[in-house]
């Protein structure tokens, strides 16, 4: 009989050191998912637009040198992607050519002429703007020559400035159509600088 309740007691303390290996085991997954440095390895990719954008640092966790050199970047082809794409989605848009530099972010574009000019203006700059930090720049013009000097400069990079005087001649081509609605000013009166 002493046997039997031997056994008993030890089957039951080994269910139970199960289970608090279990839960420390389900803690430590719980950790390690919220943990923003481990790589995010998402297995069904199909899932990565429904997935919600979550980190959680204390000052300990990051390195303060290193973060003191960290730098924010822009996927810039990407970001053109994404704005010419949205604004083809708007009726009246026949062909989109976006370019993002470092600064500023230049659309081009065939509208249809029942689209009024000023509000393709407004979609294509609102829509830039949308996506794109509050410190680019955007410039916008239907004007359809432009699309192929937006092209001219796609194979450019930020770190060769030899493009700046085409990019310069471009903007102020630019600047001739309606900028849309100006971003720079609404953003001050926001802030509460008339």
């Amino acid at each position: 009989m002493n046997r039997i309740l031997s056994i008993l007691v030890l089957g039951l303390v080994l269910t139970a050191c199960a289970q608090t290996d279990n839960s420390s085991g389900e803690q430590e997954q719980v950790l390690d998912e919220l943990d923003p440095n481990r790589e995010n390895k998402i297995q069904n990719t199909s899932n990565l637009d429904d997935k919600l954008g979550y980190v959680n640092y204390t000052k300990d966790q990051l390195e303060q040198d290193s973060e003191i050199q960290h730098e924010a970047t822009i996927d810039r082809v990407k970001m053109a992607d994404m704005i010419a794409r949205l604004i083809l989605r708007n009726e009246g848009f026949n062909r989109v050519a976006t370019l993002v530099t470092d600064e500023e972010v230049l659309i081009a574009y065939d509208r249809d002429e029942g689209l009024d000019q000023k509000i393709a203006a407004d979609i294509a700059s609102d829509t830039a703007f949308s996506v794109m930090p509050g410190f680019y720049h955007i410039y916008v013009s239907d004007n359809e020559t432009l699309i192929q000097d937006i092209q001219s400069l796609h194979n450019s990079s930020t770190q060769n400035k030899d493009y700046d005087n085409t990019l310069d001649q471009i903007i102020s081509q630019m600047k001739k159509s309606p900028q849309g609605v100006d971003h720079d000013k609404e953003g001050m009166e926001r802030l509460g600088h008339n």
